[in-house]
């Protein structure tokens, strides 16, 4: 698989975190896509810019959405040129 083509920040024992995990690997296996998870709390000027916004999806290094993933918005993003 390539580089991650999309990037999700967020912190442990975030809920809503968790629940886009699950949407960004489902949306990115199903697309072949490669995607990587940042921890915020392992570096301070990450949280100082998202902490209040996790989690936040970023696409081809343009931010996406924060807070909720949405699966169709997702897909469109990824597949469209």
């Amino acid at each position: 698989m390539s580089e991650p083509r999309v990037t999700l920040y967020g912190k442990p024992g975030c809920h809503l975190c968790e629940d886009a995990q699950a949407i960004v690997a489902a949306v990115c296996a199903e697309l072949g896509v490669g995607w990587t998870e940042v921890d915020i709390t392992t570096d301070p000027e990450l949280f100082r810019e998202y902490g209040e916004q996790i989690p936040v999806t970023f696409v081809d290094g343009r931010q996406h959405d924060f807070w909720r993933v949405d699966p169709v918005r997702l897909k469109k993003a990824l597949t469209t040129a």
